[in-house]
């Protein structure tokens, strides 16, 4: 070998001797990874990682725009990296100083430029080894042979999803804050426990007024689970031991390419913008290609244009912009929702808003959230003014014949094809201009007017001669008043008739008067809980009246018993039964009400007579719901019942129904059981809470009024033993049998319904009588399910034990 020969082995030699520091920058494909490794974020643009075997996934510092990296899982990609999983992703990027670390005690940490170090796997046991997985699932091993996986990315999904990777029953994806920043975001996609697949804002109650979209596959006793498969295929599956597919959201066909094995990689995404989106990336040539997203319209996305502003498309572009009387908080970000383009004044309704606010019209807009109050309206003006003079009131929306009021802020607006006006309330005194593309309402100053002389003498004149017509009119028309007036009331008292008086006060009556007015107590209509009823006429047979007999009243003093008597006789709701006035003389205590030409719920539906048809029971249950909230809501003092049950619930001569014996349960003496298993209530209604010695609320009559329900939509009593199966002795057991297994039409096979209605219904009663009071709907939240308003959840199973 000669020197020049020499001279070149030995410089070859020192070269490949040195350290491959390009190396050190590249990522590291090792399907084992030991404790000890680490990685540091690069200096270039170049992601320092651990790569799967395969090189389309990689683990370590993804670079997220300028400002910093984060520790994640991305797909490798041709064209563009894409983050599937970020961990930590509320922390602030690290700097190109921080390390990631796989300690030698078998947990993996992250070292930022402080020195702080954040915990980034949380494994329940000591670590051997980890792996980058080709289907993006980094892993973590709790031996040396690679059998039991002790941590895995897959279980604690950000906002996306991989081919064989699933969301169980409860789990949540969220979406990151925008394209560049994976933070947690927006929206929210919940795989909730009663097996509904719901897409959600974030920041909310979570409400069927907040969800967006959903993918209905709701089950009482089933829980669910969301896998996509490698096929690209979105399914639903049943995560009890049978599992089954419950239903697919989407498959690709036609979307494989093969070239020498699967070259498609799927995966479903809760994109920043809250769309769910099923994607496929084609490792051949780099490309992505969306192939489904839930909902189809990004308007439809509650929240994507945020609080007082409204979603519109400009040449199919997404666009938020502000209600009128708004601006952007930042025009830069106008996603961010909209602030008030005008002070606010301090409003104590009425008047006020007249004087310190307008309305302003816009078409074709509508809210998807929970107005706070919805009634029939007349007009346009009577749904705008009633919104002006309320200081809740912040918009009113009409659709069709409804008036719908919305607080502030104003949530979930946008553009619509149907027609619809709606109207916002705006500060006179703006803080900026803004142009007025609509119609400006309230108040509009009147024209001014001028006047000649003569025709102001001519005015004096005329006005002078009507004034002293008027005054000698009002005179004599008093005169005949104060004469008119002088008789009728003496023929008030020498007849009896209680007309006028009756819209005043409640009448005293004696004893016997309403002797004479029911021949003795002749006729009984009935006997109740508190005594017997009794028929009777006033007003020489005029006027037909029901007197009830109390019997066991609480021993108190007059003044006492007449002050709970008044106190009933202030309610006044059309589905309540009227007190017309009452009778205290010694021990003998009575009370007079309209009469009930019909007779009891219960002789109507239980009776021999004809059952009444599908749409008259729904108006029934509507009529009792309406004068239990009157009870529990709007009188003075809330008001429980303690014994509602179709006895008690009568019916006029135009079948409305009527609930009686309502505020009587105070005066009940302590002892009165004979048709009471405890000191209140009748046996098969009473609530679960009177054998607990627990205090009684209003939910006692929500329990009570779900029993009610059930027996009015099926026509026969809670407890019955002429029936076909053991299981039917029960109704409100046998109801859950069959809405479980959606045959809710078995309750009433005599006559067609409407099974969605039914159903519904069926769900309201069991709400109702669920065994724990605070999960039982107030009377209001009744109202609105029963009217359609609100959503109705799937109720749990009730505790039949306590029926």
């Amino acid at each position: 070998m000669d020197a020049y020969t020499a001279t070149i082995t030995f410089l070859l030699f020192m070269f490949l001797s040195l350290p491959n520091t390009r190396a050190q920058t590249q990522p590291q494909i090792n399907e084992r990874i030991k404790p000890g490794s680490s990685l540091s974020p690069p200096s270039s643009d170049y992601h320092s990682s651990w790569l799967s075997r395969s090189g389309q996934f990689a683990f370590g510092f993804y670079k997220q725009d300028n400002n910093g990296f984060v520790v994640g899982i991305w797909l490798v990609g041709k064209i563009r990296s894409t983050l599937v999983w970020t961990a930590n992703r509320n922390d602030p990027p690290v700097t190109s100083t921080a390390k990631l670390q796989f300690t030698m005690n078998g947990t993996i940490i992250l070292r930022d430029q402080q020195g702080q170090e954040k915990l980034i796997v949380d494994a329940d046991a000591r670590a051997s080894s980890a792996s980058m997985l080709d289907s993006g699932n980094f892993v973590l091993y709790g031996d040396d042979n690679k059998s039991s996986i002790i941590w895995q990315s897959f279980d604690h999904p950000t906002d996306t999803l991989l081919g064989s990777q699933s969301l169980p029953c409860g789990g949540q994806l969220s979406s990151s804050l925008s394209e560049t920043n994976s933070s947690t975001g927006r929206f929210h996609l919940n795989m909730q426990v009663d097996g509904n697949l719901v897409l959600y804002p974030a920041y909310t109650a979570e409400t069927g007024w907040d969800a967006y979209w959903a993918s209905n596959t709701v089950s009482a006793n089933v829980k669910y689970y969301l896998y996509l498969n490698n096929t690209g295929s979105l399914e639903i599956w049943n995560s009890s031991n049978d599992s089954s597919l419950i239903t697919t959201l989407s498959y690709p066909e036609n979307d494989q390419q093969k070239t020498g094995g699967n070259q498609t990689i799927y995966r479903a995404t809760l994109d920043f913008d809250g769309i769910f989106r099923l994607r496929a990336h084609h490792v051949n040539n780099g490309s992505d290609k969306t192939i489904a997203s839930w909902p189809g319209n990004i308007c439809e996305v509650k929240g994507f244009c945020s609080f007082n502003s409204y979603c519109t498309f400009d040449d199919d572009k997404p666009l938020c912009n502000c209600l009128t009387g708004y601006k952007f908080i930042d025009a830069n970000e106008k996603t961010l929702g909209c602030e008030r383009n005008y002070s606010k004044a301090e409003c104590r309704g009425g008047k006020d808003g007249v004087a310190f606010y307008d309305m302003v019209q816009m078409n074709n807009i509508v809210w998807k959230d929970y107005p706070y109050e919805t009634y029939d309206k007349s007009s346009l003006q009577h749904c705008l003014f009633a919104c002006l003079v309320d200081c809740n009131c912040w918009a009113a929306l009409s659709e069709g014949s409804r008036c719908k009021k919305q607080g502030f802020p104003l949530r979930y607006a946008s553009r619509t094809h149907e027609s619809s006006t709606a109207f916002l309330k705006v500060g006179k005194n703006s803080i900026e201009p803004w142009n007025w593309n609509d119609t400006r309402f309230y108040p509009q100053p009147p024209p001014t007017k001028t006047t000649s002389n003569k025709a102001v003498v001519h005015i004096i004149v005329v006005t002078s001669i009507f004034t002293v017509l008027l005054s000698s009119a009002i005179v004599i028309s008093s005169h005949y008043i104060y004469k008119i007036r002088v008789l009728r009331y003496k023929r008030l008292t020498d007849t009896g008739n209680i007309g006028q008086n009756e819209e005043v006060a409640l009448r005293r009556f004696l004893y016997n008067e309403l002797k004479r007015a029911t021949n003795n107590f002749k006729e009984e209509l009935g006997k109740g809980s508190f005594g017997s009823v009794y028929k009777g006429a006033l007003n020489k047979g005029k006027r037909l009246i029901a007197v009830k007999r109390l019997e066991k009243v609480v021993e108190e003093g007059e003044k006492e018993f007449q002050a709970e008597v008044r106190s009933i006789g202030k309610t006044h709701h059309r589905n309540l039964v009227r007190l017309l006035g009452f009778c205290v003389e010694g021990s003998k205590r009575l009370l007079v009400y309209e009469y009930m030409s019909n007779g009891s719920l219960g002789k109507l539906l239980f009776g021999d007579q004809r059952r009444p048809d599908w749409n008259e029971r729904v108006r029934i249950a509507l009529d009792i719901a309406r004068g239990i909230l009157y009870l529990h809501e709007e009188c003075d003092a809330p008001i429980i019942h303690c014994d509602l049950k179709p006895q008690n619930i009568l019916m006029d001569e135009f079948w409305t129904a009527k609930i009686s014996d309502f505020g009587l349960a105070k005066l009940l003496m302590p002892d009165q059981t004979r048709t009471f298993t405890m000191v209140r209530g009748t046996r098969g209604y009473m609530a679960p809470e009177w054998n607990k010695n627990v205090p009684i609320s209003v939910k006692a009559d929500v329990y009570s009024y779900g029993i009610v329900l059930l027996e009015i939509l099926c026509c026969r009593r809670n407890l019955a033993v002429n029936v076909l199966e053991p299981g039917e002795i029960l109704l409100s057991g046998w109801t859950y049998k069959c809405f479980v297994a959606g045959e809710v039409n078995k309750l009433v096979p005599w006559e067609v319904i409407d099974n969605n209605v039914m159903e519904n219904m069926v769900k309201v009663a069991l709400w109702c009588i669920q065994d724990d009071p605070l999960i039982r709907p107030t009377m209001k939240g009744v109202v609105l399910m029963l009217e359609g308003i609100t959503d109705i959840a799937i109720p749990p199973c009730p505790d039949f034990s306590s029926s």
